[in-house]
Protein backbone atom coordinates (compact mmCIF):
# COMPACT_ATOMS: atom_id res chain seq x y z
CA UNK A 1 0.00 0.00 0.00
CA UNK A 2 2.71 1.94 0.92
CA UNK A 3 3.83 1.93 -2.80
CA UNK A 4 0.74 3.52 -3.62
CA UNK A 5 0.26 6.63 -1.92
CA UNK A 6 3.78 7.18 -3.23
CA UNK A 7 3.64 10.57 -5.47
CA UNK A 8 0.84 11.73 -3.65
CA UNK A 9 1.91 14.39 -1.40
CA UNK A 10 0.63 17.87 -0.38
CA UNK A 11 3.36 20.91 -1.37
CA UNK A 12 1.42 23.38 0.96
CA UNK A 13 2.50 20.69 3.63
CA UNK A 14 5.80 19.76 2.10
CA UNK A 15 6.35 23.82 1.80
CA UNK A 16 6.15 23.13 5.82
CA UNK A 17 8.71 20.21 5.81
CA UNK A 18 10.99 21.91 3.71
CA UNK A 19 11.59 25.02 6.62
CA UNK A 20 14.31 22.42 7.99
CA UNK A 21 15.79 21.91 4.78
CA UNK A 22 16.00 25.55 4.02
CA UNK A 23 18.46 26.02 6.83
CA UNK A 24 21.28 24.55 4.19
CA UNK A 25 19.07 24.87 1.11
CA UNK A 26 17.51 27.54 -0.64
CA UNK A 27 14.14 27.10 -2.21
CA UNK A 28 14.48 29.99 -4.79
CA UNK A 29 18.07 29.95 -5.86
CA UNK A 30 20.85 27.81 -7.56
CA UNK A 31 23.37 29.46 -5.48
CA UNK A 32 24.52 27.14 -2.46
CA UNK A 33 24.10 28.23 1.17
CA UNK A 34 25.49 24.88 3.04
CA UNK A 35 24.05 22.50 0.42
CA UNK A 36 22.83 23.19 -3.14
CA UNK A 37 20.16 25.80 -3.97
CA UNK A 38 17.19 23.25 -4.99
CA UNK A 39 15.17 25.51 -7.30
CA UNK A 40 14.34 23.55 -10.18
CA UNK A 41 15.66 21.01 -8.68
CA UNK A 42 13.33 18.22 -11.25
CA UNK A 43 14.32 20.11 -14.35
CA UNK A 44 18.07 19.98 -13.56
CA UNK A 45 20.29 17.36 -16.15
CA UNK A 46 21.38 15.94 -12.80
CA UNK A 47 21.65 16.13 -9.06
CA UNK A 48 24.70 17.65 -7.30
CA UNK A 49 25.74 13.44 -6.73
CA UNK A 50 25.42 13.22 -10.72
CA UNK A 51 22.44 10.84 -10.87
CA UNK A 52 19.10 12.13 -12.45
CA UNK A 53 16.21 14.07 -10.24
CA UNK A 54 14.23 11.66 -9.88
CA UNK A 55 11.55 10.87 -7.19
CA UNK A 56 14.03 7.86 -6.39
CA UNK A 57 17.15 9.63 -6.02
CA UNK A 58 15.72 12.73 -3.92
CA UNK A 59 14.32 10.47 -1.98
CA UNK A 60 17.61 7.98 -1.36
CA UNK A 61 19.18 11.07 -0.59
CA UNK A 62 16.53 12.50 1.98
CA UNK A 63 16.88 9.39 3.40
CA UNK A 64 20.39 8.77 3.42
CA UNK A 65 21.84 12.04 3.32
CA UNK A 66 25.50 12.37 2.22
CA UNK A 67 28.05 15.23 1.38
CA UNK A 68 27.18 16.60 5.08
CA UNK A 69 23.50 16.53 4.77
CA UNK A 70 22.20 13.93 7.62
CA UNK A 71 19.76 10.91 6.96
CA UNK A 72 16.35 12.10 7.32
CA UNK A 73 15.22 8.18 6.98
CA UNK A 74 14.38 8.11 10.86
CA UNK A 75 13.58 12.07 11.26
CA UNK A 76 10.81 12.22 8.49
CA UNK A 77 7.56 10.13 8.09
CA UNK A 78 6.86 8.46 5.09
CA UNK A 79 3.79 10.79 4.25
CA UNK A 80 6.64 14.22 5.11
CA UNK A 81 8.84 13.00 2.31
CA UNK A 82 6.19 12.45 -0.07
CA UNK A 83 4.51 15.87 0.84
CA UNK A 84 8.31 17.72 0.98
CA UNK A 85 8.98 16.03 -2.68
CA UNK A 86 5.51 17.09 -3.79
CA UNK A 87 6.63 20.42 -2.99
CA UNK A 88 10.30 19.83 -4.39
CA UNK A 89 9.12 19.49 -7.85
CA UNK A 90 6.94 23.17 -7.45
CA UNK A 91 10.78 24.44 -6.96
Amino acid sequence: MAALARGKGDPEKGKAVFEQCAICHSPDSDDKKVGPGLKGLFKKDKLASGKKPTEANVRARIDDGGNGMPAYKDMLSDLEKDDLIAYLKTL
